[in-house]
């Protein structure tokens, strides 16, 4: 299996200072924002965006970043960014590609992001379906290259807008992208879509110290808000990547006051979990397992945090001995991992650690109460079911954790963190 994955991110007055700006600067926190009228004459000029944009969001606040080369061809970009947006306020971001002929796609929205998506004159926090042409299409948080239509190198762009209303503009702390390409063995192999929330490990292999340990994340069952709030999905099974991004807050103190989350209707407890269902909702996927959401959700409450993927296990005990669980997506069928009870075509849980033996160590939401969510399944039938493309989701993870906490080593020319 080939298996190529590099993140690049931009971030802080050195990486934003580049790329094309169009009523944006930086400010002095580091931060892109739309420029005030003492500012616009400074921190304008021309856009060198490849094609226009899909989007009818008109706004005079644009950045666009400079081309970031791929050092392989790749089918896929899953896009991370941490965005503040005060009631009203809202980002657009979109990738255009540049193909291996040499020309560049049109931009494609990936992300219309609001913290919060019921203030006045704001929009509502959305994916944007139906993206399609020739040289790729949009699936929900991913951009997926058409057949035969590879991609180079890629640009970022970021449209600030506000309603009427609003008292203050948006900025950007952070916006970056995983882009990779796995050719499975399996025929036909195609990114998992529903994801209900809608061999490696030889001997001799730098573990990083992992074997034994086990954080202590909080545990969260989604199944106790089994039709809950179905305005958002309606909890049970379509919870699974909220409820898991909840645990991993949790563990890092990142969880709202109780009395901040008072007002939160949750008949069974564990309001944390209805919180960042909230917080996570994607209205044009209509769910809540957006991963770039849960990220960026994560982001506005205090971790550093983006969606990548991992080659294996192995680089997983990396960031357990970082201390840093993982949110990692799987897919399975009943015979390929009876441990857990049930069969999912997408399904988000916390790794959490890993046995003596090298299994793994796992928060799954999908037990039926909290005392039941810490659970250990076999390494080499767990990594199957999440490293594979056909049906799954390629080896994902939510990253997430605090700044002040490194992240581990990466290993090999192609960083994937």
């Amino acid at each position: 299996m080939a298996r190529h994955v590099q993140f690049s991110a931009v971030r802080g007055a050195t990486g934003f200072s580049r790329g094309a700006h169009a009523g944006t600067v930086v400010d002095d926190s580091a931060r892109l924002r739309p420029a005030r009228a003492d500012e616009a004459d400074s921190s304008s000029s021309p856009s060198s965006s490849p094609s226009s944009s899909p989007s009818s969001s008109p706004s005079t606040s644009r950045w666009a970043s400079d081309a970031v080369e791929v050092p392989f061809p790749a089918t896929e970009a899953i896009l991370s960014w941490h965005a503040i947006t005060p009631p009203g306020t809202w980002i657009e971001l979109e990738l255009s590609a540049r193909i291996a002929d040499g020309s560049w796609s049109a931009w494609f929205v990936l992300a219309r992001w609001a913290e919060r998506d019921d203030a006045p004159g704001g929009v509502r926090r959305t994916s944007v379906p139906g993206q399609r042409d020739t040289d790729a299409s949009v699936h929900a948080d991913t951009f997926v290259a058409a057949e035969g239509r590879a991609f180079t190198a890629y640009r970022l762009r970021a449209t600030f807008a506000r309603g009427d209303d609003a008292r203050a503009d948006a900025s950007l702390v952070m916006v970056g992208a995983m882009v990779s390409t796995i050719d499975d063995p399996t025929p036909g192999s195609q990114p998992a879509r529903d994801r209900h929330g809608n061999g490696h490990g030889h001997d001799g292999v730098d573990r990083g110290g992992a074997r034994g340990l086990a954080l202590d994340v909080p545990r969260f069952s989604q199944q106790l808000h089994r039709g809950a709030r179905l305005e958002l999905g309606g909890g049970g099974e379509a919870w699974c990547s909220p409820t898991s991004t909840a645990m991993v807050l949790g563990f890092w103190g990142r969880l709202p006051s109780e009395q901040a989350l008072a007002g939160i209707e949750a008949p069974n407890g564990d309001p944390q979990v209805v919180w960042a269902a909230d917080g996570c909702y994607d209205h044009g996927y209509a769910g809540t397992g957006n991963w770039s959401f849960n990220a960026a959700f994560a982001a506005r409450n205090g971790l550093e945090s983006f969606v990548t993927r991992l080659r294996s296990l192995d680089e997983a005990e990396r960031f357990i001995a970082a201390g840093i669980p993982l949110v990692a997506s799987v897919a399975f069928t009943r015979d390929e991992l009876p441990e857990a009870g049930y069969v999912t075509e997408g399904h988000l849980l916390v790794i959490a650690g890993f046995t003596v033996d090298g299994d793994v160590v796992v928060n799954d939401p999908a037990a039926p109460e909290n005392a039941a969510v810490r659970r250990s399944y076999p390494r080499a039938a767990f990594e199957r079911a999440w490293l594979r493309s056909a049906g799954g989701s390629g080896g994902v993870v939510y990253v997430m954790r605090p700044a002040d906490v490194p992240l581990p080593a990466a290993p090999g020319e192609e960083r994937n963190w």
